[in-house]
């Protein structure tokens, strides 16, 4: 969500919260704080429903929502697997998303295909020609619980070694580590 708030608004937030019984906190803009976060999100997506006659919800499309996933490819925080229950639900709306889609909506967010690393392009490549999402789903949503705890035990052990920069690297050498016990 992209929150610019009045205190009006936050009583309208709340309310909405409230009425269906969401946590509290349940609305933020953590995500303009990643690396997939671009202003532009709001130009490519569509009014949905206005709470309280204040608080307006917007949504994007599955192909928008892969390419914000694409861009952060976080391997501990459900981006992999996200991308493909999109790819799957997509599917079975009778939808399906193609390359050619997601490409566009790449280019439309961050001006080119090839701002996305070489490894997270070939992954929805090769997830896009294999289509056995349910299965690929479960593996990868596995793969990315264990890099999470994985991730929280070295975080104990060693505090403030784990950055932005570097977590992918520390996911691979705590993977390596884990294979050769």
């Amino acid at each position: 969500a992209i929150i610019t708030a009045s205190s009006y608004m936050k009583d309208a937030i709340n309310y909405v919260g409230d009425k269906y019984g969401l946590p509290t906190g349940w609305m933020n803009d953590d995500f303009k704080k990643t690396e997939s976060y671009t202003p532009g999100i709001a130009q490519y997506s569509e009014y949905y429903k206005t709470f309280s006659n204040i608080v307006t919800f917007r949504t994007v499309s599955g192909e928008y929502l892969v390419a914000l996933k694409l861009k952060s490819g976080r391997q501990y925080k459900y981006d992999i697997s996200d991308i493909i229950g999109i790819l799957w639900e997509q599917e079975k709306e009778g939808d399906p998303l193609t390359i050619d889609r997601i490409k566009k909506a790449v280019c439309d967010l961050y001006g080119s295909y090839e701002s996305l690393s070489e490894e997270i392009r070939k992954f929805i490549e090769n997830a896009l020609k294999n289509g056995d999402y349910e299965n690929v789903y479960s593996h990868t949503r596995q793969y990315e619980l264990e890099n999470k705890e994985n991730l929280l035990e070295y975080q104990e052990e060693k505090p403030g070694v784990i950055s932005g920069d570097n977590v992918d690297d520390v996911i691979a050498a705590l993977r390596r580590k884990k294979n050769e016990k």
